[in-house]
């Protein structure tokens, strides 16, 4: 049987880091196509001032933000989380690696975004943001100029609720998707694979959305949804292996955590380079941040997406060359893992082929490592992440350990994906887990 062309054997004689994958082992690989800036031009013209744009559109939301989410009233409607130091876990990763972790250990809080507590809650909400914002302009409802805290008027409940959105998800897209959607006013469905959580399922359908469920995975839940929403002229489909729109309002956390790293007096050059681990299911949400982070940081910043062992479809897509021309069941991977926001069989094409050059490398996690991780940063930082918001955790012993440009001021940031709204008994289960595969 051929994959995109070769046999699998082929396959593994020209990338021999193949069989270590299709084997489920946890591996490290070095980009050999990671370029520098002035060699990574965009394949579709996308540039920093798209970021700009879409950094500019959620300052003109912030006060209807702010408004209908008073979470967010402190902050004045901008949905940010935290940068914070995590020296215990760093002191326990180096203990249990036996490798020095050169420079310092950051963890960047986006699971406790808030509104829907997760990294999908940048480019969720913007594209749902975008959305309404495109249909009130065309209507002659609104104006950039406007206050915004005009779309909290029933004038604009009515008539986004002559629309529709509809989205395929593993879990945390379709809750900022949902409950953003729902919030203003329009019809929204989530189809959700069989991988995603049930307490995910509970939680839209509280907020009034309408979640379809697939007894198959995510790519099955995503073909639905788009087949839904092509047979409807009034509703929008957020797909999340091609959206643009998605992948900017991603782009929009580097310029922020710039802001961060400045505030603490942390820089970023030559000497003090920026190391950025991101978990990585179909691509768009950790696509969108490496890009915006080569845009902001350029040369200084190295980005690394990880992937669960039993489903790194994104390394399968960039190893090969063929991006979503495979898949991980072509090379006899089940797609199976807790980690539900990185349960993806098959990777974004846009963003393998957008971000390919930008990326410095990736690495795979076992499921049993993720639960680990999980019960130590409770233990010893005391943040509560779910499964998937560990995987790039790891990220700063695989870099030491391979050499790839160390240097003692550098610093180390793990993107905590999710976590915020996981309920307590499921979150107590998998501190649990974590414990119990300690102890084996």
């Amino acid at each position: 049987m051929e994959v995109a062309g070769k046999t699998i054997d082929e396959w593994t004689e020209a990338h021999p880091v193949i069989k270590e994958i299709m084997a489920a082992e946890e591996v490290f690989w070095e980009n050999p196509d990671y370029a520098q800036m002035n060699e990574a031009i965009s394949n579709n013209g996308l540039s920093m001032a798209d970021i700009r744009d879409a950094e500019a559109r959620l300052k003109r939301f912030a006060p209807y933000i702010a408004k209908v989410f008073p979470e967010t009233e402190a902050a004045g409607g901008i949905i940010e989380s935290p940068l914070k130091e995590i020296p215990a876990m760093k002191e326990w990763l180096e203990q249990e690696s036996g490798t020095e972790i050169p420079g310092r250990l950051m963890l960047k809080c986006d699971n406790q975004l808030p509104i829907s507590g997760s990294v999908k809650a940048r480019g969720g909400i913007y594209e749902v943001l975008k959305h309404a914002e495109d249909l009130a302009i065309s209507k002659g409802l609104l104006k950039e100029t406007d206050d915004y805290t005009s779309l909290t008027e029933p004038r604009f409940r009515d008539f986004f609720s002559g629309y529709s959105i509809t989205v395929g998800s593993t879990g945390n897209l379709g809750l900022s998707i949902g409950i953003m959607s729902a919030k203003m006013g329009f019809r929204v469905t989530v189809h959700m694979s069989a991988d995603a959580k049930e307490w995910k399922k509970n939680l839209l359908r509280e907020k009034g959305v309408q979640v379809v469920e697939h007894p198959d995975d995510y790519s099955k839940a995503v073909e639905e949804g788009r087949r839904q929403s092509e047979a409807d002229p009034n509703d929008h489909f957020v797909d999340d292996e091609n959206s643009r729109t998605l992948f900017f309002g991603y782009s929009v956390a580097a310029l922020r955590l710039k802001d961060q790293l400045e505030e603490q007096g942390i820089q970023v050059d030559a000497e003090h380079p920026l190391f950025v681990y991101l978990p990585c299911g179909v691509g768009g949400g950790p696509g969108g941040i490496a890009f915006g982070l080569k845009q902001v940081f350029g040369d200084h910043a190295h980005c690394f997406f990880a992937e669960p062992t039993h489903a790194p479809c994104m390394l399968l897509g960039l190893v090969t060359g063929k991006h979503d021309e495979v898949s991980v069941r072509d090379f006899g991977l089940d797609n199976k893992t807790d980690a539900d926001g990185l349960a993806v069989g098959r990777p974004s094409g846009f963003v393998g082929r957008e971000v390919g050059k930008l990326l410095a490398g990736s690495f795979t996690v076992r499921d049993e490592e993720l639960y680990r991780l999980l019960t130590k940063m409770s233990e010893l930082e005391n943040i509560r992440l779910e499964p998937s918001a560990l995987a790039g955790v790891p990220g700063a012993v695989r870099v030491a350990r391979s050499g790839f440009n160390p240097t003692p001021e550098a610093v180390h940031i793990a993107w905590a994906t999710g976590g915020g709204m996981v309920p307590e008994d499921v979150m107590s289960a998998d501190i649990r887990k974590g414990r119990e595969s300690q102890m084996r």
